[in-house]
């Protein structure tokens, strides 16, 4: 009974492993004719079935060099963000590269307007005389920067002698008796005093008191030059502002509308010597803002 049992279980055993063998065949022949159908539908060629299918199954292929696409963006190496909120590490700006010409003014390449030439006048050089004058903010103007046209003739201005008599009477109140000596110049008439000037004291002494034709305030009309009956001496001269009448003057005028136009101190701002003497209507508003100020009409203009 015992053999009949082995012989049993010998004879299964055989059985089974000829279904299994057969079902691993028949697998596969299933895998080869598959993959068979896959090299024929890649155009035979095994490495690029073998890619294709580790796409399909999701898997990552390493790019070779000869498969790279040249003309592809990620050829370019990406610099990275720096972040906003510490600048405390962050790189400077690129510098410009300075001007070949030794231009120490140019900035991005591109040059400043040079600056016209001042001669040891103060006046521009090669400037030609406009065919209108100057006004700044409604003020005409009238100094080493901006001369008048050589036609520019209005005469005295009423609105300036009136003001002036206003100011006069009232300083015969305080026993000064003031006359306005030179008032409107023509520009012919200028021409004569300057070049007078120039053959007495030399251009660059001239150039101090005296302004060159077209650029003396004294032909906008709106220019007194003031000093005290019977004390003539003290005409156009610095001693008048030592005198009570010149200190009345100096202290007064700007309630009436003048400014001393070439104060002590600003001969750089307005190109000539303190004259103690010279005054310029402007108005009574302006004039008074200028005085407690302490500045001269080119600081009140910006120019």
């Amino acid at each position: 009974m015992k053999r009949k049992n082995n012989y049993y279980t010998k004879k299964h055993k055989k059985k089974k492993q000829g279904k299994t063998l057969t079902i691993t065949l028949f697998i596969s022949g299933i895998v080869m004719t598959g993959l068979l159908v896959w090299l024929g539908m890649n155009d035979w060629n095994v490495g690029k079935s073998m890619k294709k299918a580790q796409e399909v199954i999701g898997m990552s292929v390493p790019e070779e060099d000869g498969d790279r696409d040249n003309t592809s963006e990620l050829d370019e190496e990406v610099e990275p963000v720096e972040e906003q909120g510490d600048t405390s590490e962050q790189k400077p700006a690129e510098q410009t590269p300075s001007n070949p010409a030794g231009d120490d003014n140019a900035e991005s390449g591109t040059a400043e307007k040079p600056e016209p030439s001042i001669d040891n006048g103060g006046y521009v050089e090669g400037q030609q005389l406009p065919e209108e004058p100057k006004y700044i903010n409604e003020i005409l103007i009238a100094n080493k920067k901006y001369p008048l046209p050589k036609t520019y003739a209005p005469g005295e201005d009423k609105e300036a002698r009136a003001a002036f008599e206003k100011m006069a009477a009232e300083a015969k109140l305080s026993q000064f008796n003031l006359t306005a000596f030179s008032t409107y110049r023509a520009f012919d008439y200028q021409t004569t005093l300057y070049e007078r000037y120039v053959a007495r004291d030399g251009k660059e002494a001239a150039d101090t008191y005296s302004a060159r034709p077209g650029y003396s305030e004294h032909q906008t009309g709106l220019a007194f030059d003031i000093g005290e009956v019977n004390f003539e001496q003290h005409f156009a001269s610095a001693s008048f502002g030592e005198t009570e009448a010149g200190k009345w003057v100096a202290k007064n005028a700007h309630r009436f509308g003048f400014i001393m136009r070439y104060p002590a101190g600003k001969e750089q701002v307005t190109g000539y010597m303190h004259e103690s003497w010279h005054f310029r209507y402007v108005g009574t508003e302006i004039a008074t803002e200028i005085y407690n100020r302490k500045i001269t009409l080119e600081e009140y203009l910006g120019i």
